[in-house]
């Protein structure tokens, strides 16, 4: 099972974040719209699970509920 290790105001900005760069990919053409929109998305998912892989590569953890 996965621990959250993404509070909430870090969900909330990547959320935000993703739905911005999903719009900015879909409104660009060619090579950046494939990398704003991977992006994009990558940000709104770990925004709605609540686990971001990079953080628990570095040990950061966000979420002061789920702390281990």
């Amino acid at each position: 099972m996965i621990t959250k290790n993404v509070g909430s105001a870090d969900r909330i900005i990547r959320i935000i974040a993703g739905l911005a760069l999903g719009y900015a990919a879909y409104t660009s053409g060619g090579p950046a719209a494939i990398v704003l929109g991977i992006a994009g998305f990558m940000a709104f998912v770990t925004g709605l699970i609540g686990f971001c892989g990079v953080y628990k590569l570095f040990g950061i953890n966000t979420c002061s509920v789920d702390k281990p």
